[in-house]
């Protein structure tokens, strides 16, 4: 029986789970709730006897993701549940990426940026649309990713590259992302899902074991990254209540230019 999701949709057919951010409105930002309900999901397929490979990507024909949802923080102060108070939970998530001993293929049909952007980079093969837009954002809106979003990104496209990305804060096309090797394959956008689901079926017919020893060998060249990645969300939790997180918060949301002059030193 499908779970209960009310933001991600959930499938599984031809031994392959689909995993969808379903919040097409809002460009498939994700809230708490958003987090929460993909870590079930992708611990669901790792767990599935059934399951040989998994594809992760958002609604509609516009975004990926356009990473957390901004408004949430607008009202809470920080990534944190406007009913609840539970804190977002964007490390276990990418732990849960990781951590499947199964492929995880993003098939990224337009906008990546922020923290949607990471979560293509944390998957093990990307594919990309041909109207795919890449980019961070975070020190524009008063946020960052000072762990695998940093040093994995780094690996995949090397250390200048990820410094651009992360400083400047520009967007890249999806010809730009394959040739900086952010992506494994462009295609037009009504053949993504078909280009990654054949991707998908062709994992699925190799040696289950082989690929779960290969994708942990992988992940063990950046494993260090874990405890970095887990000092980095605790300041972040921290630097969203200051004003300097604030004033990008607001910025952005108010659509005006951003002030970060009096937080120089």
């Amino acid at each position: 029986m499908a779970p209960n999701f009310d933001d991600v949709l959930y499938d599984v057919s031809d031994g392959i789970a689909t995993i969808t951010i379903n919040r097409p409105e809002v460009l498939n930002a994700f809230r708490v709730k958003t987090v929460n309900e993909l870590i079930s999901a992708f611990r669901l397929a790792d767990s599935d006897p059934r399951v040989g490979a998994i594809i992760l990507t958002g609604a509609g024909d516009r975004a990926f993701s356009a990473g957390g949802d901004q408004k949430e923080r607008q009202h809470t102060g920080q990534e944190r549940d406007v009913e609840t108070g539970e804190l977002a939970r964007d490390q276990d998530l990418h732990a849960a990426i990781r951590g499947a001993g199964k492929p995880v293929i993003a098939a990224v049909n337009g906008y990546a940026i922020g923290g949607g952007h990471v979560l293509h980079v944390l998957c093990d093969l990307s594919i990309a649309s041909e109207n795919a837009i890449f980019g961070q954002v975070g020190p524009k809106v008063g946020s960052f990713d000072a762990g695998l979003g940093t040093i994995y990104l780094a690996r995949v496209v090397g250390e200048k590259r990820a410094r651009e990305m992360w400083y400047l804060c520009r967007r890249y096309s999806a010809q730009e992302a394959l040739d900086m090797n952010l992506v494994n394959k462009v295609v037009p956008l009504e053949s993504l899902m078909d280009e990654a689901r054949a991707w998908a079926a062709e994992i699925v017919e190799k040696s289950p074991t082989a690929i779960r020893f290969l994708k942990h060998s992988f992940n063990s060249d950046t494993a260090s990254a874990t405890g970095t990645s887990a000092m980095a969300f605790a300041a972040l939790e921290l630097y969203q209540m200051t004003d300097e997180a604030t004033e990008g918060n607001r910025a952005f949301n108010e659509k005006r230019p951003v002030d970060y002059a009096p937080y120089r030193r």
